[in-house]
């Protein structure tokens, strides 16, 4: 087996479709005894649309998301703000769908590609040699080249490599349950509400009836032992009234509730020998912003290519050094944004809830708006500082730069068909030009593997130089001589390399 994939949440569903459709043999595995039924996450941002549908993964998603197009914020029971009211509705757009839902189409997608999910299937440990990795999977004991750990916060796979998980804990508890409830007057729009008790979060979720709530209010470290479900109802139905002014809360039925804490960690590395690590294994943080499932999304598709050319012999095993330094400093900001974000939006002290109430009418502002959702859709991420981008090339030319994401522009394949960039992409490299690039193709596929590269032609315009994009749609190469373009390709996949893994 070359790969095995610890976890079948959506990071290492989405690594394991991305290296089935190169050709790699995979096996996912998953302690839990099927697929999760309670909703979890909350939340497809832009960026993460874009690597399911360059999957093939993407499905009826968008069709099926619950259309939330804005979220008030109250402050003592007047609307302050309404963000999303001034942004453009017809500019990407968060998909407010569980995470369930997301799974259930990348295990369809797994399937279309000839896998499946093991369930019942804990890993107990690993022991690795300079060829492979021998990995205990609850008394059967088999060999891969590769692991990935895609097991979440508590990461077996992690723990047994011997990577360190530093960290520290953001809130003390809050309160979450998703439950069939009436709330008159709310319509199908997030509220975010602080009274002098704290705050109260009204989320609505897909369901046909459209009568579906996800409820979140942090509770108090005095209030004693954590609250069973119907201790959870009663305290959210409680703060409802007293912190969003909505006393006829009636709830019908719960389908989830939940005690959880928010925690700001990240591993010392993503790499030890042959056990990396992606998604929540690598770092967890606050889920404000529904950034979490989102990076951990990119991190997989990062991986993925990366580890494909090197199973393939195409690179070598330095390419890996890459993952971790693209995708980890995205992370520390991410850790960053939230934590900071979560401190005053969920602030347990009533100084910090009056910095909350005293900041929020900042959010009025469009520029201020436009800045922090881009900034969630995560498709302004860019490498530019990453070891694949050249920084004398960067500093010397205007527009896109190598590591920066590709706009999804109109393109034209050899065929004669326009599509978006991102669409024609599929999981493979683009040599993008509008002249004659058969040398730039050559070099490339020498490379890559011709199956893996295809050229493409702006629908619209012309370009001045001939561009190379990676199949995570970001520029990796920019110029006008193909010789060039070859050399760096050695370069960057590291064809000289003899060290050992």
């Amino acid at each position: 087996m070359e790969v095995l994939i610890v976890g079948a949440g959506p990071t290492g569903l989405t690594a394991a479709c991305g290296l089935l459709e190169r050709g790699v043999a995979v096996r996912v595995v998953d302690s839990a005894p099927g697929p999760a039924t309670t909703s979890r996450a909350l939340g497809l941002q832009p960026r993460g649309a874009e690597v399911l549908q360059r999957l093939g993964a993407l499905g009826d998603l968008p069709q099926r998301a619950a259309d939330v197009r804005g979220a008030g914020i109250h402050v003592n029971g007047r609307k302050i703000v309404d963000v999303g009211a001034a942004l453009d509705a017809a500019g990407p757009r968060l998909l407010w769908i569980p995470q369930t839902e997301i799974e259930a189409q990348l295990r369809e997608r797994l399937a279309a590609l000839g896998g499946r999910v093991e369930w019942n299937s804990p890993l107990r440990g690993l022991v690795q040699d300079a060829d492979g990795v021998e990995v205990d999977l609850g008394g059967e004991q088999v060999r891969a080249q590769w692991v990935i750990g895609c097991d979440g916060a508590h990461s077996q796979v992690r723990k047994s490599a011997g990577i360190g998980f530093p960290g520290s804990q953001l809130t003390e508890r809050f309160l979450l349950a998703d439950v069939h409830a009436e709330l008159p007057g709310r319509g199908r729009v997030m509220g975010i509400f602080l009274g002098a008790g704290g705050q109260f979060v009204v989320m609505p979720l897909p369901h046909p009836d459209g009568d579906l709530w996800r409820l979140m209010a942090p509770v108090p470290g005095d209030h004693g032992d954590d609250p069973d479900e119907e201790e959870i109802l009663k305290l959210l139905c409680r703060f409802a009234a007293e912190r969003a002014g909505i006393p006829d809360l009636r709830i019908d039925r719960a389908v989830w509730t939940s005690v959880f804490r928010f925690n700001r960690r990240l591993a010392d590395t993503y790499r030890r020998g042959r056990v990396l690590l992606a998604g929540d294994a690598a770092h967890i943080h606050s889920p404000l912003g529904g950034q979490g499932l989102n990076t951990g999304i990119g991190d997989a598709e990062n991986l993925a290519f990366k580890l494909a050319l090197v199973i393939s012999g195409r690179a070598g095993v330095g390419l890996l050094d890459t993952y971790a330094a693209e995708r980890r400093p995205i992370a520390e900001s991410v850790l960053s944004a939230t934590s900071i974000g979560t401190r005053i939006g969920f602030a347990e002290t009533a100084t910090g809830r009056g910095l909350f109430a005293t900041l929020s009418p900042l959010l009025r502002i469009p520029a201020i708006q436009r800045r922090l959702t881009g900034a969630a859709s995560q498709l302004g991420i860019s490498y530019r500082n990453g070891p694949l981008a050249a920084p004398a090339v960067r500093r010397a030319r205007r527009g896109a730069q190598p590591g920066d994401r590709v706009p999804n522009i109109l393109t034209r394949d050899a065929e004669g068909h326009d599509a978006p960039l991102h669409s024609q992409l599929g999981t493979g490299w683009a040599v993008l030009a509008s002249g004659n690039a058969a040398e730039y193709l050559r070099q490339a596929a020498k490379r890559l593997g011709a199956e893996q590269v295809r050229t493409l032609t702006p629908a619209t315009g012309t370009l001045r130089e001939v561009c190379l994009v990676r199949p995570d749609a970001h520029l990796a190469w920019r110029g006008t001589n193909a010789q060039e373009l070859g050399r760096w390709l050695d370069t960057a996949l590291c064809h000289n390399e003899r060290r050992p893994v």
